[in-house]
């Protein structure tokens, strides 16, 4: 059975094994710890169990570390297939990110300046100590 089209008979899925069929998180049990902390909404409902079912057409707003995913569940899958057959799964909704500021930072450098001196390096590190240094 391709990936994307229904089950027969199935109108519905634990949104635990949806997150992870379509490849929003890694495992299944990070799956059910994303839906039972409170991180996915469900047509803007928010989700407390990871056996909420979803069906076709719903809208999950999901929040993850560094972005906000809004998908619309457009098929099921029996099981975790590839990158592609998982996209098949979902319509991507989600905001685009915001632009990246124009111009290198103090720690960029312009592209083609080619590698930095030596001076240029103490230069960078006299900005920047890293994580060893206090």
């Amino acid at each position: 059975m391709a990936a994307g089209v229904p089950a027969a008979g199935a109108e519905r899925q634990r949104i635990d094994k949806w997150l992870w069929h379509a490849r929003v998180v890694k495992t299944r049990s990070l799956a059910q710890k994303l839906a039972e902390a409170g991180q996915v909404r469900k047509n803007r409902e928010r989700v407390e169990q990871s056996s909420e079912p979803v069906r076709l057409g719903d809208v999950l707003t999901i929040t993850l570390a560094h972005r906000v995913l809004v998908l619309k569940v457009a098929g099921f899958a029996e099981r975790r297939g590839s990158a592609t057959e998982a996209a098949h799964l979902f319509e991507d909704l989600s905001p685009p990110p915001p632009p990246r500021e124009s111009g290198p930072t103090a720690l960029e450098r312009d592209p083609g300046t080619g590698r930095p001196t030596k001076r240029d390096r103490r230069r960078l590190d006299a900005l920047d100590p890293g994580p060893d240094e206090d």
